[in-house]
C-alpha cells in the first residue's frame, strides 16, 4: 500500500498538490518535473489524479505549456496559504531551538567583499541565528541545497521568487593613486590607449561602456582579465590598469583610498546587478526577516521590492 492510500479520501495527496503547485508557477510540466525531480509523465499523472478527484478541469493544455482555468487559479490561491504553512511548521520543527540558522548563498565577490566584513555586526546585534554562508555563481535550488536567501548576480529574472534588488550600485572607472597621478583621465577617450583591467562576469564591461561613450572598443589589448571582481579590484590597487567595477564591491579600496573613482561625475554608470532571491515562504522565517532587516539597514534602505 502507498503512503498516499492512507490519506481520507477528501484529502488529496501532498504529491499531486506540490505537482500542482509547480506546473501553476511555471506552466510547463517539464519545469514543475525539475524541480520536483520527477518525470513529466509523473508530474501529468499526478495531476490528472487531482483533476479527478476534484472532478473540475484545472489546466488548459497546449503545444507551449499549460494554463490555469478559472477554477485552477482560485484552488491556487486557495491552497498557497495553506502550504505556505506547512512549509513553515516543518521547517520550525526541524530546526534547533536553541539556535536558528541561517543559510546563505552568495554570488563570490559580493560575499567576500561586501558581506563578510560586515556579518561580525550582524552576528552581535543577532546572537541567537548561526550563519552558514557559502559563494559561487550557481544559481542553487532552495530545497535540495537548504538555501534561505540566495544573492544573485544578473539581470533580475527568476519570476516564480521573492526578489529585493539592492540599488544605488554604480560602476565607475577605479585606479591607484600613483596610475591615476601618471595619466590625466578627463573623459572615455581618454582611456581608449591605456592599460584596462576587464572582469570578465559584470554586467558592465568594457565594451558596452565605450559603447555608452559613443566610442568601440579600443584596438589595444587589456592589460588583465579576472573571472573574479575581487581579483580585479585587487590588481587595480597595485597599479596594474584601469577597472571598471561596482563601487558597492569596492567600498574597502576606496574608503582606504588604495582605490580613487576617477572622473565619477561623467565615466560612471548605474547598475541593478546584485538581487536577494528567496522563496515567498521564506519571508515567514524570523530570520529572514531580520536579515532582510539588517540588510536594508545596512545599505541605507537600500532595496528595490
Amino acid at each position: 500500500m502507498r503512503d498516499d492510500d492512507n490519506a481520507p479520501a477528501n484529502l488529496p495527496p501532498l504529491r499531486a498538490i506540490q505537482a500542482f503547485e509547480q506546473t501553476a508557477r511555471f506552466g510547463n510540466l517539464a519545469r514543475a518535473a525539475e524541480v520536483l525531480d520527477l518525470t513529466p509523465s509523473a508530474i501529468s499523472h499526478q495531476l490528472a489524479k487531482l483533476e479527478a478527484m476534484i472532478g473540475r478541469q484545472l489546466f488548459v493544455r497546449a503545444a507551449r505549456g499549460v494554463t490555469l482555468t478559472p477554477v485552477g487559479e482560485q484552488y491556487l490561491k486557495d491552497i498557497s496559504g495553506l502550504l505556505h504553512s506547512l512549509e513553515v511548521a516543518t521547517e520550525r520543527a526541524s530546526s534547533d531551538i536553541s539556535l536558528d540558522c541561517l543559510r546563505l548563498h552568495s554570488a563570490p565577490s559580493f560575499g567576500l567583499l561586501w558581506l563578510m566584513p560586515r556579518l561580525e555586526a550582524f552576528r552581535l546585534s543577532h546572537p541567537d541565528i548561526q550563519i552558514n554562508l557559502s559563494c559561487s555563481y550557481e544559481s542553487l535550488h532552495f530545497s535540495r541545497d537548504k538555501i534561505d536567501v540566495d544573492i544573485r548576480h544578473g539581470q533580475p529574472n527568476w519570476p516564480s521568487y521573492e526578489v529585493r534588488t539592492v540599488r544605488n550600485e554604480t560602476f565607475a572607472v577605479l585606479a591607484s593613486p600613483a596610475l591615476l597621478a601618471r595619466h590625466r583621465i578627463v573623459s572615455a577617450t581618454d582611456l581608449l590607449e591605456k592599460d584596462l583591467i576587464l572582469s570578465e562576469a559584470t554586467l558592465l564591461k568594457w565594451p558596452e561602456w565605450f559603447a555608452q561613450h559613443g566610442l568601440s572598443r579600443p584596438e589595444k589589448p587589456y592589460a588583465l582579465s579576472f573571472d573574479r571582481s575581487y581579483m580585479t579590484l585587487e590588481a587595480a590597487s597595485h597599479g596594474l590598469g584601469f577597472a571598471l567595477e561596482s563601487t558597492l564591491l569596492a567600498q574597502k579600496y576606496l574608503a582606504s583610498g588604495s582605490l580613487v573613482e576617477v572622473a565619477p561625475q561623467t565615466l560612471s554608470a548605474p547598475v541593478a546587478a546584485h538581487h536577494l532571491v528567496f522563496p515567498k515562504a521564506h519571508s515567514g522565517f524570523p530570520r529572514v526577516r531580520r536579515f532582510l532587516e539588517w540588510m536594508e539597514s545596512e545599505l541605507g534602505h537600500g532595496f528595490v521590492f
